[in-house]
């Protein structure tokens, strides 16, 4: 099967704003009203061979590049984002597999992943949360699994499930990894009963699986002994990707909800989109989403190129995008007003608060916020003190985005970013190349090169005795914001002879918004006061809906509405 794009996927599930469309926006909410799981969404893209998508080719699957990856994603999860948990889930176990499995493990996972079944993950515990050294469920000697696993994807209907457990007393080495297929374990054995019901992404499959002296069969051991928690934390870095994708839908969605009411409402003689207030808003909310796009578009070019970096990249990235998507609901809700709270009465009631529920259930569906930060906060030091030795090659070819990609490889992910980050090692070349005649933002990249330079003096600060207990976390935070605002300069840079998000190439209008929303964002302020400079993103936003696309850096056509088909 070839690889399906996001524009043959976009008219295969049709127009999701036609009420009438079983794969549309009605038909999501409809489900969200009654916790029901996307059963016919979901089989309908494995029909178009959705769930190949992070598959890699040797495995039957049609895997190319993440960057790939993500737009296909979020052209689904604008839809409905609990299609995620439906068809996207097994990806954790599968690159666990990928990274340490044996050859007959990755076939019988392939086999079962090509059919359109699931492989769940089991990692997390409820009594430990994020506190991973915790765990509690253990493999004994003579191959009995017991404990309680807590919200593992797609556990009621897994085919097989991929387990991290205790097989030692200490340290990350005290836990291993073993694949069971589920079929043919007595329900005294392995229990499944649903988790606890969550408030967004209703009538997703999460479920508690509780072992009761589980046989594990010989052959069932995943690599070796003790490297089971290391193996999943390195996977769970590049599944962040897929996490992004679904802010990146449901920001898509709200925006474009909000856009849609404000060019129609009036309020008195002017249309909501052009009194002061409600545009500036929008303008935030308009910055924050290309913004976002920019910030997952890079982390998604990047793990070909620097996956080594990646135990930084991806939490931060992940941190920006789900905080950035919040904000810019909340502000798209602020011009909606009472539109944004209706059940019933009006088109497309009930999809904005599925859209505020889905979104707060993303943000922590792989870590914590605070989990999030404190994963790299203790890399601080070496990213803002270490030797700075930029790669022009390697970030040209990350944010070029014709340039073609090196091959995944995830045996490349590592548990430290060993070096300088080369984004921001990178970050002179690229803001030398900047020139405004306006000035604006020659005056955000100087900003955002002095608060780069100030990140080891936050670090170090951090350090000293009798320093704030969470200084290293806020800095951890501030470095995730500036990051993004390096992301979004160096893909202006390697672009400048393309057009981006619609605008004229070289156009600076986007990034000066970007940088703006991002700036503020790392110095706590509000990004409203820049307003002035961020009004080119809703310019940029208003003309992609205008146009029926994507809101992305290279627009994607989106399914023919209604009224035109």
């Amino acid at each position: 099967m070839s690889a399906l794009t996001p524009e043959e996927l976009e008219e295969r599930l049709g127009d999701p704003a036609d009420d009438a469309n079983p794969y549309g926006f009605a038909a999501a909410v409809a489900r969200d009203e009654r916790d029901v799981f996307p059963e016919a969404l979901c089989a309908e893209l494995v029909r178009a061979g959705f769930h190949l998508n992070y598959l890699p080719k040797q495995w039957g699957g049609t895997f190319e590049s993440f960057d790939r990856s993500l737009t296909l994603v979020r052209s689904a999860a604008r839809r409905d984002v609990t299609i995620m948990p439906g068809t996207m889930f097994s990806i954790i176990a599968a690159t666990c597999l990928q990274l340490h499995g044996s050859v007959e493990q990755q076939l019988r996972a392939a086999a079962i992943l090509r059919a359109g079944g699931a492989v769940a993950f089991a990692l997390t515990e409820a009594e430990h949360g994020s506190d991973l050294l915790a765990g509690e469920v253990r493999l004994s000697p003579d191959g009995l699994l017991n404990g309680e696993k807590w919200m593992v994807g797609l556990g009621l209907r897994c085919d097989a499930v991929y387990v991290v457990a205790r097989t030692g007393e200490r340290g990350p080495g005290a836990f291993s990894a073993v694949l069971l297929e589920t079929a043919g374990i007595p329900a005294d054995r392995l229990e499944r009963v649903p988790a606890p019901r969550t408030a967004g992404m209703r009538g997703a499959d999460l479920a508690t699986l509780r072992f009761h002296d589980t046989p594990v069969p010989a052959g069932a051991l995943v690599g070796k002994e003790g490297e089971g928690l290391e193996a999943a934390v390195k996977a769970q870095q590049a599944v962040r990707l897929m996490s992004m994708a679904g802010s990146l839908g449901i920001a898509d969605t709200a925006v474009r909800i909000a856009l849609d009411f404000a060019t129609a409402r009036r309020v008195g003689r002017t249309l909501l989109a052009e009194s002061p207030y409600p545009r500036r808003e929008l303008a935030v909310a308009a910055a924050a989403l290309l913004a976002v796009d920019a910030v997952a578009l890079s982390a998604a070019r990047g793990v070909h190129v620097v996956p080594e970096a990646f135990s930084v990249w991806a939490l931060s990235a992940k941190h920006v995008v789900a905080e950035a998507t919040d904000d810019l609901i909340r502000r798209c809700g602020t011009v909606l007003a009472t539109r944004s709270v209706l059940r019933e009465g009006a088109h497309g009631a009930g999809l904005f608060q599925k859209l505020q529920r889905d979104s707060a259930v993303v943000r922590v569906i792989d870590a914590s916020t605070l989990a999030n930060l404190r994963s790299y906060a203790g890399q601080m030091p070496l990213l803002t003190e270490g030797v700075k030795h930029p790669d022009p090659a390697a970030v040209e070819t990350v944010f070029t985005l014709d340039a073609e990609l090196p091959p995944y490889e995830p045996a490349r992910l590592d548990m430290l970013a060993r070096g300088s980050d080369p984004i921001l090692a990178g970050l002179p070349e690229a803001a030398a190349a900047v020139a405004d005649g306006s000035g604006d933002v020659d005056a955000l990249v100087r900003q955002l090169t002095d608060a780069v330079a100030g990140l080891g003096y936050l670090t170090r600060a951090a350090q000293q005795r009798g320093a704030d207990p969470s200084a290293l976390v806020d800095a951890a935070e501030r470095y995730a914001w500036l990051h993004a605002a390096a992301c979004c300069l160096h893909l202006w840079h390697a672009n400048r002879d393309r057009s981006l998000y619609g605008t004229e190439p070289g156009s600076t209008g986007w990034l000066g918004a970007a940088l703006a929303y991002l700036l503020a964002r790392a110095d706590g302020v509000d990004p409203r006061r820049h307003g002035a400079l961020l009004m080119p993103a809703l310019d940029a936003a208003l003309a992609l809906r205008d146009g029926n696309r994507l809101f992305t850096a290279s627009p994607v056509r989106l399914a023919t509405p209604r009224e035109e088909s």
